[in-house]
């Protein structure tokens, strides 16, 4: 996609720069009719303003860009400090970017691209798969850091970077965990969400122990949280639903610890103890699990590893000294006091 500058979408819409300026920061001085027109041919055209213009001359701009989807979730909080003081380390900028649920992160990359002087992106959490096009106009070194290697079908691998656990592995070996405990009903908090992402690849790993075991799956105990996922009250409000359903369950299985705390609470209130009565486990491994009451079971994802490793590649490629990589990390299950054999009373 060629670049669109200011000059041209004045031309096309009869009108000055200054006019087209005012526009884009919504001035009070402007026809509204003559704005919304500029509006509609900066929307269809594409066009980005070029906030840092003035920074473009300025060959020492040194920028690391991370984009998380998720952010409210403390799972990132540690990778984000560790990214943080390497990209200090090493004399670069960080600009940090909370990616919204409806937003493309792709898009909103290719955005700070134009604006920033960008080195390199970090792609935190989010969608594992993106449109190919897209991802070729990225012209900066790209690592997708907690998020699997298939990002896209049709666009080598070679062309990107990726760091993390193997979700649906680890997913599935919770999955597995919880049966050998004797539970066959096994519930899960996950998403409704039919982007590919971290958390579909989690879903998929439940689903496959359910079927080696020969369990077959129960579509009342698969309970979809809303979009903002990482948010307790979101663990709380669904595993309440999923008591309120009259639903037959052993065990509940959150595909990130935030979703966990919530549906502790909610068991709680609903006068079910746990394990006793319901074993739950989360996955992340997130500090305040094995502080909460009780102690939750969760997959520990080494986030120390990840964040390191993800630095040192995405430098490494800047300094031209290593290609692309996909590497992948082992996850370990942390048994805490929140599961037990099933009828097992303590």
């Amino acid at each position: 996609m060629s670049d669109i500058t200011i000059k041209e979408i004045a031309k096309r819409c009869g009108v000055g720069v200054s006019t087209v300026s005012r526009a884009l920061n919504d001035h009070s001085d402007i026809n509204p009719a003559t704005k919304q027109k500029i509006l509609d041919v900066i929307k269809e055209t594409g066009y980005i303003p070029n906030n840092s213009a003035r920074n473009l001359k300025r060959t020492d701009a040194k920028c690391i860009a991370v984009l998380v989807k998720g952010i409210t979730n403390p799972f990132f909080t540690p990778v984000i400090e560790v990214v943080e003081n390497e990209v200090k380390k090493r004399g670069y900028a960080l600009v940090l970017r909370h990616v919204e649920a409806y937003e493309n992160e792709v898009d909103v990359a290719l955005e700070l691209e134009k604006e920033k002087r960008l080195r390199g992106i970090i792609f935190m959490g989010g969608s594992n798969k993106h449109s190919a096009e897209k991802m070729k106009q990225l012209n900066v070194p790209v690592i997708f850091s907690t998020v699997g290697s298939d990002i896209s079908d049709e666009l080598s691998k070679s062309a990107y970077s990726t760091v993390s656990v193997d979700d649906a592995l680890e997913s599935k070996k919770m999955t597995e965990y919880l049966i050998g405990l004797g539970h066959k009903k096994i519930a899960i908090l996950t998403e409704g969400n039919d982007v590919p992402s971290v958390v579909s690849l989690r879903l998929e790993g439940y689903k496959a122990a359910l079927k080696e075991h020969g369990i077959k799956e129960d579509k009342n105990l698969i309970r979809f949280v809303d979009r903002q996922i990482y948010a307790i009250h979101n663990g709380y409000d669904t595993t309440k639903a999923l008591i309120e359903s009259g639903a037959r369950f052993t065990a509940i299985y959150c595909i990130s610890d935030v979703l966990a705390f919530g549906a502790l609470r909610a068991l709680k209130d609903a006068g079910l103890r746990v394990p006793e009565d319901v074993s739950v486990a989360g996955f992340d491994g997130q500090e305040l699990s094995q502080y909460c009451v009780p102690r939750l079971t969760t997959i520990k994802q080494p986030l120390d590893k990840i964040s390191k490793e993800t630095m040192k590649l995405l430098f490494n490629i800047i300094d031209k000294e290593s290609a692309h990589k996909h590497i992948v990390l082992p996850g370990k299950l942390v048994e805490g006091e929140s599961t037990s054999k099933l009828g097992k009373k303590r």
